[in-house]
């Protein structure tokens, strides 16, 4: 499984970032995590708004700062 994180790297980006490493090891999945900073890459998924959660190239999430119990529900 394919985790990307889509942020500008503001601090919301980043605790959501912890927050699914969190939830990974948790649920003991085997995933890869990768940070989307660059404007123009965002822009290729259509998000409204930062930080958004892409897992196999769908977006499950957008505009929100999920816990690690939420993100658990998502794999």
């Amino acid at each position: 499984m394919i985790i990307k994180v889509l942020g500008t790297g503001c601090k919301k980006s980043k605790v959501l970032e912890e927050n699914i490493n969190l939830a990974i090891d948790e649920a003991g999945v085997a995933a890869i995590v990768e940070k989307v900073e660059d404007g123009k890459e965002i822009e290729k998924y259509a998000v409204d708004c930062t930080p958004a959660v892409v897992i196999d190239q769908n977006v499950v999430s957008a505009g929100k700062q999920l816990t690690a119990e939420e993100i658990k529900k998502l794999f």
